[in-house]
């Protein structure tokens, strides 16, 4: 089986659709048909099947990609180690991260990577951790979160590696009647107006723990993924809110624990199962351990 080919069909079951594979591999439509047909040829049996007007991957087709996924990170390997012996810097590293994560740890990743012969292309990407699998197809590496108790992104294609564990807080506004307090239990604050982020966040799993715990459902009346956003409606005093602690750096909202409920998002770090083996991206994931490392300490 050719190995482009094996390519095409990866981006197709990473995409979704044959015109978004095109897109991506800068072919066109038929062009890319045309490959996955050859390639059904060349495996003799059937990868795809009609899912009204779109394609579907079969069992087989399931199979097959991970597969694929094994030969293209052997190739990428290959790469990197002619490119190591030709004396040239090791590689590319294209990283995604959540903003509040890139902020916190992205000055220290490049910091750590600097004369290491590593070029690291960052982008943030604010989306929850569902999103991963579709995100790995554009990117060797992302930096995502997810509420502590929800399972890890891991699956037969992707390798999740929980990275670190950064508390939830709530912030009030100056002169809120439970500011003066060490911690905040979730019944004190049945009747509070919430700023919160949009569902499927970490912030938001917490808050409605919050409200599992109170038994009362939580007056939203903004979401913003926005931190900075967030904070400043605080300090004016139009609601409360919770916010992962190392992203609040206002000192006009006061900060308190929650007490009684698991609050905290795990940062995750997500690639291909085979992507350690790739020189560059293994320096990329050590440098982000250490920096995390930094951080808890």
């Amino acid at each position: 089986m050719d190995a482009t080919r094996l390519r095409v069909l990866r981006e197709l079951a990473d995409r979704g659709t044959v015109a978004a594979t095109a897109q991506a591999l800068s072919m066109t439509p038929s062009a890319v048909s045309q490959q996955l047909k050859i390639l059904s040829r060349e495996a003799g049996v059937t990868l795809l099947e009609p899912a009204g007007r779109r394609l579907r991957l079969t069992d087989a087709g399931q199979a097959l990609v991970v597969r694929a996924d094994d030969v293209v990170a052997a190739l990428d390997r290959a790469a990197a180690e002619m490119s190591a012996y030709r004396g040239s810097p090791r590689g590319r590293v294209r990283v995604a991260l959540f903003p509040s994560g890139a902020a916190l740890l992205l000055p220290g990743l490049l910091d750590a990577l600097e004369g290491s012969g590593v070029d690291v292309q960052a982008r943030d990407e604010d989306l929850p951790a569902a999103a991963v699998p579709t995100l790995l197809a554009d990117y060797d590496v992302v930096l995502t979160h997810r509420d502590e108790r929800a399972p890890a992104s891991s699956s037969p294609r992707v390798t999740a590696e929980s990275l670190m564990r950064e508390p939830i807080d709530l912030i009030l506004p100056p002169g809120h009647p439970l500011a003066g307090q060490d911690a905040v239990r979730p019944d004190q604050l049945a009747d509070e107006r919430w700023i919160s982020v949009r569902g499927g966040f970490p912030v938001d799993d917490v808050l409605m723990s919050v409200a599992a715990a109170t038994g009362v459902q939580p007056h939203v009346v903004m979401r913003i993924n926005d931190f900075r956003v967030i904070e400043e409606l605080v300090a004016g005093g139009h609601g409360v809110a919770l916010l992962a602690r190392h992203a609040v750096t206002s000192r006009t909202v006061v900060q308190l624990p929650l007490a009684g409920v698991r609050a905290a998002r795990i940062y995750e770090l997500a690639r291909r199962p085979a992507a350690d083996d790739v020189p560059a991206v293994a320096t990329v994931l050590q440098a982000f351990r250490d920096v995390a490392a930094r951080v808890r300490d």
